[in-house]
Protein backbone atom coordinates (compact mmCIF):
# COMPACT_ATOMS: atom_id res chain seq x y z
CA UNK A 1 0.00 0.00 0.00
CA UNK A 2 1.42 3.29 -0.95
CA UNK A 3 0.57 7.22 -0.75
CA UNK A 4 -0.58 7.56 -3.89
CA UNK A 5 -2.78 4.11 -3.16
CA UNK A 6 -4.30 5.78 -0.33
CA UNK A 7 -5.08 8.83 -1.75
CA UNK A 8 -7.28 7.07 -4.75
CA UNK A 9 -9.34 5.29 -2.40
CA UNK A 10 -10.08 8.14 -0.30
CA UNK A 11 -10.71 10.18 -3.39
CA UNK A 12 -8.13 13.01 -2.22
CA UNK A 13 -4.54 13.78 -3.73
CA UNK A 14 -1.28 12.47 -2.07
CA UNK A 15 -0.51 16.06 -0.64
CA UNK A 16 -3.26 15.75 1.58
CA UNK A 17 -2.04 12.43 2.76
CA UNK A 18 0.98 13.72 2.91
CA UNK A 19 0.05 16.24 5.00
CA UNK A 20 -2.36 13.60 7.37
CA UNK A 21 0.48 11.40 7.89
CA UNK A 22 2.58 14.47 9.23
CA UNK A 23 -0.15 15.90 10.89
CA UNK A 24 -0.38 18.91 8.88
CA UNK A 25 -3.74 21.04 8.10
CA UNK A 26 -5.96 19.17 6.33
CA UNK A 27 -10.29 19.70 5.91
CA UNK A 28 -11.99 17.32 8.38
CA UNK A 29 -13.64 15.55 5.31
CA UNK A 30 -10.32 15.22 3.63
CA UNK A 31 -9.13 13.91 7.22
CA UNK A 32 -11.81 11.53 7.88
CA UNK A 33 -11.86 9.70 4.38
CA UNK A 34 -8.00 9.41 4.80
CA UNK A 35 -8.70 7.84 8.36
CA UNK A 36 -11.21 5.25 7.02
CA UNK A 37 -8.97 4.38 4.04
CA UNK A 38 -6.01 3.75 6.57
CA UNK A 39 -8.41 2.15 9.28
CA UNK A 40 -9.54 -0.59 6.51
CA UNK A 41 -5.96 -1.43 4.92
CA UNK A 42 -3.86 -1.48 8.51
CA UNK A 43 -1.81 0.56 6.22
CA UNK A 44 1.48 1.39 8.40
CA UNK A 45 3.78 4.45 7.04
CA UNK A 46 7.07 3.68 6.86
CA UNK A 47 9.65 4.87 9.22
CA UNK A 48 12.65 5.37 6.79
CA UNK A 49 10.11 7.37 4.22
CA UNK A 50 9.15 9.35 7.01
CA UNK A 51 12.19 9.97 8.24
CA UNK A 52 12.96 11.57 4.28
CA UNK A 53 10.26 13.47 4.26
CA UNK A 54 10.57 15.21 7.21
CA UNK A 55 13.62 15.21 8.37
CA UNK A 56 13.16 13.30 11.69
CA UNK A 57 13.09 9.57 13.21
CA UNK A 58 10.79 10.34 16.05
CA UNK A 59 13.54 8.24 17.86
CA UNK A 60 15.07 9.35 20.95
CA UNK A 61 18.61 8.08 22.54
CA UNK A 62 18.33 7.90 26.37
CA UNK A 63 21.74 7.18 28.67
CA UNK A 64 21.53 5.28 31.84
CA UNK A 65 23.88 4.41 34.29
CA UNK A 66 22.16 1.46 35.07
CA UNK A 67 19.30 -0.54 34.44
CA UNK A 68 18.83 -2.28 37.55
CA UNK A 69 18.46 0.68 39.76
CA UNK A 70 14.55 1.54 40.77
CA UNK A 71 15.51 5.03 41.12
CA UNK A 72 16.49 5.15 36.98
CA UNK A 73 13.51 2.54 36.41
CA UNK A 74 11.16 5.30 38.29
CA UNK A 75 12.95 7.92 36.08
CA UNK A 76 12.89 5.84 32.93
CA UNK A 77 8.89 5.73 33.40
CA UNK A 78 8.35 9.35 33.22
CA UNK A 79 10.59 9.66 30.14
CA UNK A 80 8.50 6.76 28.42
CA UNK A 81 4.93 8.18 29.16
CA UNK A 82 5.62 11.29 27.90
CA UNK A 83 7.50 10.24 24.25
CA UNK A 84 5.04 7.64 23.97
CA UNK A 85 2.24 10.10 24.31
CA UNK A 86 3.88 12.41 21.69
CA UNK A 87 5.10 9.17 19.13
CA UNK A 88 7.79 8.64 19.86
CA UNK A 89 10.12 5.65 20.56
CA UNK A 90 13.42 5.25 22.92
CA UNK A 91 17.12 3.81 22.09
CA UNK A 92 17.85 2.80 25.94
CA UNK A 93 21.70 2.78 26.10
CA UNK A 94 22.58 1.05 29.59
CA UNK A 95 26.74 1.94 30.61
CA UNK A 96 26.94 -0.04 33.14
CA UNK A 97 28.23 3.20 35.16
CA UNK A 98 31.51 3.97 33.56
CA UNK A 99 32.09 6.98 31.97
CA UNK A 100 34.11 6.09 28.78
CA UNK A 101 30.45 4.08 27.55
CA UNK A 102 28.36 7.41 28.27
CA UNK A 103 30.94 9.18 26.13
CA UNK A 104 30.75 5.80 23.55
CA UNK A 105 27.14 6.60 23.73
CA UNK A 106 27.06 10.14 22.94
CA UNK A 107 29.09 9.46 20.08
CA UNK A 108 26.76 6.77 18.39
CA UNK A 109 23.87 8.92 19.04
CA UNK A 110 25.35 12.16 17.42
CA UNK A 111 25.57 10.30 14.20
CA UNK A 112 22.91 7.81 14.74
CA UNK A 113 19.26 8.51 13.56
CA UNK A 114 17.83 10.14 16.76
CA UNK A 115 16.21 13.37 17.27
CA UNK A 116 17.81 14.19 20.53
CA UNK A 117 18.94 12.76 23.85
CA UNK A 118 18.37 12.43 27.45
CA UNK A 119 21.67 11.44 29.53
CA UNK A 120 21.00 10.56 32.55
CA UNK A 121 24.33 11.89 34.19
CA UNK A 122 26.95 10.35 36.84
CA UNK A 123 30.20 11.62 36.54
CA UNK A 124 30.74 14.57 34.26
CA UNK A 125 34.12 15.64 32.91
CA UNK A 126 35.66 18.08 30.77
CA UNK A 127 34.73 15.18 28.08
CA UNK A 128 31.11 15.11 28.46
CA UNK A 129 30.71 18.93 28.01
CA UNK A 130 32.81 18.39 24.56
CA UNK A 131 30.76 15.53 23.62
CA UNK A 132 27.01 17.00 24.62
CA UNK A 133 28.15 20.30 22.47
CA UNK A 134 29.51 18.27 19.22
CA UNK A 135 26.10 17.38 19.54
CA UNK A 136 24.10 17.62 16.91
CA UNK A 137 20.74 17.32 18.08
CA UNK A 138 18.98 18.72 21.43
CA UNK A 139 20.93 17.14 24.61
CA UNK A 140 19.32 17.50 28.00
CA UNK A 141 20.80 15.79 31.31
CA UNK A 142 19.36 14.14 33.90
CA UNK A 143 20.55 14.20 37.90
CA UNK A 144 23.37 16.44 37.47
CA UNK A 145 23.42 20.42 36.60
CA UNK A 146 26.14 21.51 34.04
CA UNK A 147 26.07 25.00 33.27
CA UNK A 148 25.09 25.76 29.34
CA UNK A 149 23.25 22.72 29.10
CA UNK A 150 19.07 21.94 29.65
CA UNK A 151 19.57 19.81 33.05
CA UNK A 152 16.69 18.31 35.42
CA UNK A 153 18.18 17.84 38.59
CA UNK A 154 17.52 17.59 42.38
CA UNK A 155 18.12 19.60 45.72
CA UNK A 156 21.10 16.88 46.75
CA UNK A 157 22.41 19.44 49.02
CA UNK A 158 19.16 20.79 50.43
CA UNK A 159 17.95 16.99 51.07
CA UNK A 160 21.23 16.39 52.93
CA UNK A 161 20.84 19.35 55.03
CA UNK A 162 17.15 18.57 55.52
CA UNK A 163 18.01 15.08 56.72
CA UNK A 164 21.21 15.40 58.75
CA UNK A 165 19.50 18.29 60.49
CA UNK A 166 16.37 16.16 61.77
CA UNK A 167 18.84 13.76 63.35
CA UNK A 168 20.88 16.18 65.16
CA UNK A 169 17.30 18.28 66.29
CA UNK A 170 17.11 14.37 67.86
CA UNK A 171 19.89 15.08 70.58
CA UNK A 172 22.41 13.48 67.98
CA UNK A 173 26.23 14.88 68.27
CA UNK A 174 28.38 12.10 66.63
CA UNK A 175 27.11 12.01 63.70
CA UNK A 176 28.71 9.57 61.06
CA UNK A 177 28.67 10.05 57.37
CA UNK A 178 28.86 7.28 54.42
CA UNK A 179 28.86 8.95 51.04
CA UNK A 180 30.39 8.00 47.61
CA UNK A 181 32.77 9.57 45.56
CA UNK A 182 32.83 13.43 45.09
CA UNK A 183 32.97 12.85 41.34
CA UNK A 184 29.75 12.24 41.73
CA UNK A 185 28.83 15.83 41.86
CA UNK A 186 25.05 15.31 43.09
CA UNK A 187 24.93 11.86 44.93
CA UNK A 188 29.03 12.77 46.34
CA UNK A 189 29.81 16.24 46.68
CA UNK A 190 25.95 18.41 46.97
CA UNK A 191 25.38 15.67 49.53
CA UNK A 192 28.39 15.48 51.35
CA UNK A 193 28.24 19.37 50.87
CA UNK A 194 24.47 19.62 52.82
CA UNK A 195 25.47 17.12 55.54
CA UNK A 196 28.53 19.46 56.75
CA UNK A 197 26.41 22.35 56.37
CA UNK A 198 23.81 20.50 59.01
CA UNK A 199 26.94 20.11 61.13
CA UNK A 200 28.58 23.25 61.26
CA UNK A 201 25.11 25.16 61.53
CA UNK A 202 24.98 23.17 64.88
CA UNK A 203 28.63 24.30 65.93
CA UNK A 204 30.05 20.97 65.42
CA UNK A 205 32.94 20.10 62.93
CA UNK A 206 33.47 16.66 60.96
CA UNK A 207 35.52 14.18 62.14
CA UNK A 208 37.57 11.58 59.71
CA UNK A 209 36.90 8.53 61.61
CA UNK A 210 33.14 9.01 61.14
CA UNK A 211 33.36 9.98 57.20
CA UNK A 212 33.61 6.99 55.03
CA UNK A 213 32.89 6.36 51.06
CA UNK A 214 31.37 3.54 49.55
CA UNK A 215 29.68 2.24 46.21
CA UNK A 216 25.89 2.83 45.76
CA UNK A 217 25.06 -0.94 46.88
CA UNK A 218 23.92 -2.36 50.12
CA UNK A 219 27.23 -4.49 50.51
CA UNK A 220 29.58 -1.20 49.89
CA UNK A 221 27.20 -0.01 52.63
CA UNK A 222 27.47 -2.97 55.20
CA UNK A 223 31.37 -2.59 54.38
CA UNK A 224 31.65 0.93 55.08
CA UNK A 225 29.96 0.86 58.03
CA UNK A 226 32.00 -1.93 59.76
CA UNK A 227 34.80 0.23 58.56
CA UNK A 228 33.33 3.28 60.62
CA UNK A 229 32.94 0.83 63.23
CA UNK A 230 36.17 -0.31 63.65
CA UNK A 231 37.27 3.51 64.25
CA UNK A 232 34.34 5.41 65.98
CA UNK A 233 32.05 2.85 67.85
CA UNK A 234 30.68 5.41 69.91
CA UNK A 235 29.11 7.11 66.61
CA UNK A 236 25.39 7.65 67.14
CA UNK A 237 23.91 8.52 64.04
CA UNK A 238 24.74 7.79 60.48
CA UNK A 239 23.79 10.06 57.40
CA UNK A 240 24.03 7.66 54.48
CA UNK A 241 24.29 9.18 50.85
CA UNK A 242 21.87 6.30 49.49
CA UNK A 243 19.14 4.17 51.06
CA UNK A 244 20.71 1.32 49.31
CA UNK A 245 24.27 2.28 51.67
CA UNK A 246 21.94 2.86 54.76
CA UNK A 247 20.21 -0.66 54.77
CA UNK A 248 23.78 -1.92 54.49
CA UNK A 249 24.83 -0.22 57.53
CA UNK A 250 21.67 -1.09 59.37
CA UNK A 251 22.63 -4.91 58.47
CA UNK A 252 26.29 -4.11 60.22
CA UNK A 253 24.74 -2.13 62.89
CA UNK A 254 22.89 -4.90 64.03
CA UNK A 255 25.56 -7.13 63.48
CA UNK A 256 27.99 -5.07 66.08
CA UNK A 257 24.85 -4.51 69.04
CA UNK A 258 24.05 -1.28 67.85
CA UNK A 259 20.54 -1.12 67.80
CA UNK A 260 18.51 1.17 65.45
CA UNK A 261 17.62 4.03 66.18
CA UNK A 262 18.29 3.36 70.57
CA UNK A 263 21.81 3.59 69.93
CA UNK A 264 22.58 4.89 66.12
CA UNK A 265 20.19 7.18 64.40
CA UNK A 266 20.02 6.28 60.39
CA UNK A 267 18.69 8.07 57.40
CA UNK A 268 19.42 7.91 53.44
CA UNK A 269 17.90 9.40 50.43
CA UNK A 270 16.31 8.41 47.47
CA UNK A 271 12.68 6.65 49.26
CA UNK A 272 13.47 2.95 47.86
CA UNK A 273 10.81 0.03 48.10
CA UNK A 274 12.80 -1.95 50.56
CA UNK A 275 13.78 1.22 52.86
CA UNK A 276 9.62 1.18 53.60
CA UNK A 277 9.63 -2.70 53.85
CA UNK A 278 12.54 -3.22 55.82
CA UNK A 279 12.24 -3.01 60.24
CA UNK A 280 12.90 -0.16 61.46
CA UNK A 281 11.34 1.55 58.59
CA UNK A 282 13.81 4.16 57.26
CA UNK A 283 14.05 7.67 57.21
CA UNK A 284 14.88 9.46 53.93
CA UNK A 285 14.39 11.89 51.52
CA UNK A 286 11.89 11.23 48.87
CA UNK A 287 12.94 12.56 45.15
CA UNK A 288 10.39 12.73 42.34
CA UNK A 289 12.39 10.50 39.99
CA UNK A 290 8.93 10.20 37.52
CA UNK A 291 8.69 13.60 37.54
CA UNK A 292 12.34 14.05 36.33
CA UNK A 293 11.94 11.94 33.39
CA UNK A 294 8.65 13.47 32.79
CA UNK A 295 10.17 16.49 32.52
CA UNK A 296 13.14 16.41 31.05
CA UNK A 297 11.01 14.82 28.48
CA UNK A 298 8.64 17.79 27.67
CA UNK A 299 11.92 19.77 27.98
CA UNK A 300 13.25 17.63 25.05
CA UNK A 301 10.32 17.60 22.82
CA UNK A 302 9.86 21.43 22.92
CA UNK A 303 13.43 21.79 21.69
CA UNK A 304 13.17 19.28 18.75
CA UNK A 305 9.83 20.56 17.36
CA UNK A 306 10.44 24.78 18.30
CA UNK A 307 14.03 24.29 16.77
CA UNK A 308 15.18 26.03 20.59
CA UNK A 309 18.52 26.23 21.86
CA UNK A 310 16.72 26.69 25.71
CA UNK A 311 19.29 26.42 28.03
CA UNK A 312 16.90 25.81 31.15
CA UNK A 313 17.68 24.17 34.43
CA UNK A 314 15.24 22.77 36.58
CA UNK A 315 16.00 22.29 40.19
CA UNK A 316 13.16 19.75 41.25
CA UNK A 317 12.93 19.44 45.36
CA UNK A 318 11.89 16.68 47.58
CA UNK A 319 9.94 15.66 50.89
CA UNK A 320 11.52 13.97 54.02
CA UNK A 321 9.59 10.68 54.87
CA UNK A 322 10.13 10.05 58.74
CA UNK A 323 10.63 6.51 59.41
CA UNK A 324 11.72 4.86 62.37
CA UNK A 325 15.09 4.65 62.08
CA UNK A 326 15.40 8.51 64.19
Amino acid sequence: MTIAEIAQRAGVSKAAVSRYLNNGYISSEKREAIRRVIEETGYIPSQQAQTLRTGKSRMIGVIVPRIDSEAVSRVVAGISRIFEEQGYRLLLANTENRMDKELEYLEVFRTGNVDGVLLVATILSPAHRKAVQACSVPVVLLGQQMDGVTCVYHDDRGAAYAVTRLMLQGGRKKLGYIGVTQRDRAAGASRRAGFLDALHEAGLEETASRMEQSDFSIDGGYAAAERMLQRAIDVDGIFCATDSIAIGAMNRLEQYGRRVPEDVALAGIGHSRLGELIRPRLTTAHYYYQTSGEEAAKDLIEMIEQGMDRKKQLKLGFEIRLGETT
